[in-house]
């Protein structure tokens, strides 16, 4: 039987070279690849593959953004990044990815990784798993909204208006997201929820 996979990763060395690895074995077949998380998605509507092989951090969309937007469909999904941050994981998992690894693994690891997902199996890097559990995301969800749109820039206004908040209630988050975390503003804020995988 043969696994058909879509691999979705924003440098295109890496893709490349993941695609040669992948293709190396007589049960896994390439059937398509894409640099970021809107073609991802694209691709794996148009090839319908059994496995995407997906970075979560790409323009567009992130891998986890592709694997919440497939939730519930036939195709599975494997994260492979360098990340090993415990919010990621735990995003993942909530987006329904069956399998997490890190790209410094062997690549046999990622082939056994794809294979055992495609049978059903949830696969995750023991090492991740210990990371997990290293601390607990303090932020609601809407916290995490406003606090992601902060780290790219926007004023409080431009980021009322993008959520449909009033601008009152913009700063109550991010001021309650600043408390939460322990940092002076917004900015640092940001840096440390996107540093431990939680934006």
């Amino acid at each position: 039987m043969t696994i058909r996979l879509v691999l979705a990763e924003d440098q295109a060395m890496v893709l490349g070279a993941f695609a040669q690895l992948l293709a190396l074995e007589p049960d896994l077949e390439v059937a398509a690849t894409a640099v970021d998380g809107p073609a991802a998605l694209a691709a794996v509507r148009e090839h319908d593959p059994d496995v995407l092989v997906t970075d979560v951090e790409m323009p567009g969309m992130t891998g986890l953004d592709v694997a919440a937007a497939l939730q519930g469909g036939r195709t599975r999904v494997v994260i492979v990044t360098t990340f090993a941050r415990s919010g990621y994981l735990r995003r993942a998992l909530e987006s329904g990815v069956s399998g997490y690894v890190l790209k410094d693994a062997p690549v046999d690891q990622l082939v056994d990784t794809v294979r055992r997902v495609h049978a059903g199996q949830r696969v995750v890097d023991p090492a991740l798993a210990v990371a997990a559990w290293d601390g607990a995301d303090p932020l609601t969800d809407r916290e995490r909204d406003v606090l992601r749109l902060a780290a790219d820039g926007l004023p409080n206004g431009e980021i009322a208006t993008r959520l449909f908040l009033a601008e009152g209630t913009v700063r109550n988050y991010l001021s309650t997201a600043i408390t939460k975390l322990g940092v002076r503003n917004r900015i640092e804020a940001a840096h440390v929820a996107r540093d431990r995988g939680w934006l």
